[in-house]
């Protein structure tokens, strides 16, 4: 990868946000993949990332002389709507230069948003940092600040691949829940993005509690613990998780969780 590859992406990428009205809050570019955290204001995702992709696929196989597939396969995608998942999604995509051996310090890596959420010169940009930085206010100290912190505190934590382990995110926040307990748990009071949503989501502790709660009832179907199973699927989906994930954590098969999801 040369740099005119880095920056025919961030070219693409801005131009795309703004055909389709794309919110982009944090992205990654790393040399065989990229990470992206955006809101889309339309139903158009999937033409967004298919016209991104397939418009750098032609003119990388362009410039290289080169015929063919250049990605491995479609992009995969996780629903955010946990305030607390959410800042850890923003600290995970940003890490990834670090985790992945090409730099030991993030702030000598160009191909990241990581400087928007960071320096407090930063420039104007078409990706808005806004939304996550706003997490963390708390009225008595500098969000970029508290980020900045929060990124060499989290540099250390392992973490595994989140295109390898569905639940790599889930696990990191709860690593950094337990370095920055008094702040997580005020993320998760807020819940400000749930409340956009509609969607009243569970705190981290009541989640567990419910769930646990759900796994240990009787094996006898009702209507009762048919809606409180269907309660904790649309909980977890709205934290990223996906089918296979979310039938591990509830105990049940994932045919139980495609009927659950039908049914709704």
């Amino acid at each position: 990868m040369e740099e005119s590859d880095y920056l025919c992406m961030l070219g693409l990428l801005k131009e795309i946000a703004q055909n389709y009205e794309l919110n982009v809050h944090a992205f990654c570019l790393m040399p065989n993949h990229v990470h992206l955290l955006l809101s889309p204001s339309h139903e158009n995702l999937y033409d967004s990332m298919r016209d991104l992709f397939s418009r750098y696929a032609i003119q990388f196989n362009r410039k290289y002389e080169r015929k063919g597939h250049l990605f491995g396969g479609p992009y995969r995608q996780a629903v955010c709507l946990d305030d607390s998942y959410l800042l850890a999604a923003s600290l995970y995509v940003h890490l990834n230069p670090v985790r992945a051996g090409l730099v030991s310090d993030l702030r000598s890596y160009r191909w990241s948003s990581w400087a928007l959420y960071c320096k407090h010169d930063a420039p104007k940009s078409f990706v808005d940092p806004g939304l996550i930085l706003g997490l963390l206010s708390d009225g008595t100290s500098d969000c970029r600040d508290r980020y900045q912190q929060l990124v060499e505190q989290a540099g250390g934590l392992q973490t595994s691949h989140v295109l390898e382990q569905e639940d790599a995110i889930e696990r990191f926040r709860t690593r950094l829940a337990s370095l920055f307990p008094a702040l997580f748990t005020s993320v998760d009071r807020e819940n400000k993005v749930a409340r956009f949503s509609g969607l009243d989501l569970l705190s981290a502790d009541e989640l567990e509690r419910q769930i646990d709660a759900v796994k240990k009832a009787p094996l006898n179907p009702s209507p009762e613990s048919g809606a409180a199973k269907r309660f904790l699927v649309e909980q977890l989906i709205a934290r990223g998780y996906k089918r296979s994930a979310i039938a591990d954590r509830l105990g049940v098969s994932r045919k139980t969780i495609y009927n659950i999801l039908k049914s709704r």
